[in-house]
């Protein structure tokens, strides 16, 4: 016979039913969690792991994480237990991809820079010239300024926004250029830089045995200028200092660095004295090498817009030392590489907030040893990865992970080894005797795209569906292409 459950009874049921009820829902939410973090339960224990987040160019690739397919295709993501692991990404028409790791536990490594290589890929003939002295590749990889002959200011404006490649000439006055119409004088004229929107071109002109800087607006002829006569300065290296095209930071011939501004026709005071050489990085943070004259030693250092003072950085080299530097900024950090020798120093945290302040706050991150003396140093454009090179030795260091792979790249029949250069934020390229290679920043997954001319620039276009080179034949130059997005 039922009989009602009495009032205490009911309280107490509801009581255990919320309690279960509360210890499902902790459980599912830890087991949640966990999962989010990482967590996988793997031969009677749980044990975090690491994700992987894969994505490729052209997307739409299988992923195998040690021989196992990944379900989905690029753009995908994948956890897996902290270890070494091998990744492979495939697809139709393309050379594979492949990259073997360490992971940690609870890490997250981005595996979405990856540029498939088509395996068939024969080269397209785009322009045509009997002679180039130079090819120089615009920021964005809009434009290329070619350059048929060093003695005549006229310059070849390829445009590279569509498929279907023009050129027009663009030809810098004679009344901007000094002794232009006067006999027995040698004139030569070298691209120095695209200034960072991709408008203006800086050109340095060699006349007698002097030596005066011009500007060109690869839009309008009429906002040519010559910065040396304008400013009335005998200068012996110049850098656009932002996206106007009109002010510059030079270095004299006395070794002081100043803001130049051509339109407004002044010239700043001394930002730093005894420079031998500077780059800069952001348009607003000056890296430079320079002598200490008290103690006849070589210095480095950095001076950002603005400051009062620069900020030496590593002072006491002997003259004869080789020294390069480089900075950047990843992740609201700065970082600055400091190649003395045949070691490379990384420093990060943040500069100095005045000029009375010393550099501490920029920590030693990493010493790296080459085998012999840095012949380059860069970051990367977005500032993950550090590329330094010893002649035919090459390093590269991921700063997120703070791993480094080291490499070699070839020489030429003659033995001369080329510089690698940035393609994008993570490949790098080189043309060495007639093969453009293209490689990932750490050296791996490198492939011949084309035969091209050693000491002219290459680049992919905009929007990456075309890899651009130059390359002699008996015939002259032409300016190639390889399609990599099929």
């Amino acid at each position: 016979m039922y009989k009602k459950p009495s009032k205490q009874q009911l309280l107490l049921r509801r009581i255990a039913m919320s309690v279960v009820a509360s210890l499902l829902v902790v459980i599912t939410v830890t087991i949640t969690v966990l999962f989010m973090l990482g967590y996988r339960f793997d031969s009677g224990s749980i044990e975090q792991g690491a994700l992987l987040q894969f994505d490729s160019s052209p997307n739409g690739a299988d992923v195998w994480v040690d021989d196992k397919l990944v379900n989905g295709r690029t753009a995908t993501k994948q956890t897996v237990l902290s270890g070494q692991h091998t990744v492979t990404m495939a697809k139709n028409g393309y050379e594979e991809w492949t990259r073997t790791l360490n992971l940690a536990a609870g890490t997250l490594t981005w595996l979405d820079y990856i540029r498939f290589i088509p395996v068939d890929r024969p080269a397209e003939e785009v322009l045509t010239y009997e002679n180039l002295v130079r090819a120089t590749f615009s920021p964005e990889n809009r434009w290329v300024l070619a350059q048929e002959t060093a003695d005549q200011p006229v310059f070849q404006l390829i445009d590279l926004r569509s498929e279907t490649v023009t050129a027009s000439a663009l030809t810098i006055s004679q009344d901007l250029i000094t002794d232009a119409t006067t006999e027995g004088v040698a004139h030569t004229y070298a691209v120095k830089s695209w200034n960072s929107g991709g408008r203006y071109v800086l050109i340095k002109h060699s006349y007698g045995d002097k030596t005066e800087w011009l500007t060109l607006d690869t839009q309008d002829r009429a906002n040519d200028r010559n910065i040396t006569r304008s400013l009335s300065i005998d200068l012996q290296d110049v850098a656009f200092m932002g996206t106007n095209g009109t002010t510059f930071y030079g270095l004299a011939i006395d070794g002081t660095l100043r803001k130049l501004d051509v339109n407004a026709s002044t010239i700043s005071g001394a930002l730093i004295s005894q420079v031998q050489s500077f780059t800069l990085f952001d348009s607003s943070i000056i890296q430079y090498i320079g002598v200490d004259t008290a103690t006849n030693t070589k210095l480095v250092g950095v001076y950002r817009d603005g400051d009062s003072a620069p900020h030496v950085l590593r002072s006491g080299a002997a003259m004869d030392t080789p020294l390069a530097i480089a900075a950047t900024r990843y992740y609201s950090k700065d970082y600055v590489a400091i190649a003395e020798g045949a070691a490379v120093t990384i420093l990060r945290g943040s500069y100095p907030g005045s000029s009375d302040q010393d550099a501490s706050s920029l920590q030693e991150l990493s010493v790296l040893p080459l085998q012999g003396a840095v012949t380059s140093l860069s970051f990367s454009p977005e500032g993950d990865f550090m590329l330094v090179q010893s002649g035919a030795e090459y390093l590269s260091y991921e700063l997120e992970h703070l791993r480094a792979a080291t490499g070699t790249v070839s020489a030429d029949v003659n033995g001369t080894i080329e510089s690698l250069r940035w393609l994008d934020e993570a490949h790098l390229w080189s043309g060495i005797g007639e093969g453009l290679v293209m490689r990932d920043f750490n050296g791996i997954n490198a492939h011949q795209i084309m035969n091209v001319t050693p000491g002219f620039g290459a680049s992919l276009s905009q929007n990456g569906r075309f890899f651009y080179g130059i390359h002699r034949t008996d015939a002259g130059f032409v300016l190639q292409r390889v399609t990599m997005v099929l």
